[in-house]
């Protein structure tokens, strides 16, 4: 889960930009959503573990990254870096509302 100190906008950011389906919602306090068949999650601060913070990255891979970087650019969010690693892929570093890391990743062409 990613830790949000407004549930409603967070909410709003994955489930637009990424097409996330809401599984089941705890008002403001908790969100499960359906990332193509994993499981993505927002909590509150109150429910967030303590020692929850924005030390980790989440990477959404995707097929089309230039469409993942116009949603973004769409929806406000800042493009922090771009890396092209050759034969692996690509990605695009951004931030949530909340301001925590998130990564997109496309694999290379074949």
């Amino acid at each position: 889960y990613q830790v949000t100190r407004d549930m409603v906008r967070s909410l709003g950011f994955y489930r637009d930009l990424l097409g996330m389906k809401t599984k089941f919602q705890d008002g403001e306090k908790w969100t499960q959503l359906d990332a193509q068949g994993a499981r993505f999650a927002l909590a509150s601060p109150e429910e967030a573990a303590a020692v929850a913070s924005s030390a980790t990255v989440i990477v959404f891979e995707v097929d089309d990254l230039p469409a993942a970087r116009k949603a973004l650019e769409a929806a406000g969010a800042p493009i922090l870096a771009t890396r092209d690693m050759g034969s692996h892929g690509s990605t695009i570093t951004s931030r949530d509302p909340d301001g925590n890391v998130i990564q997109f990743f496309a694999k290379a062409a074949k």
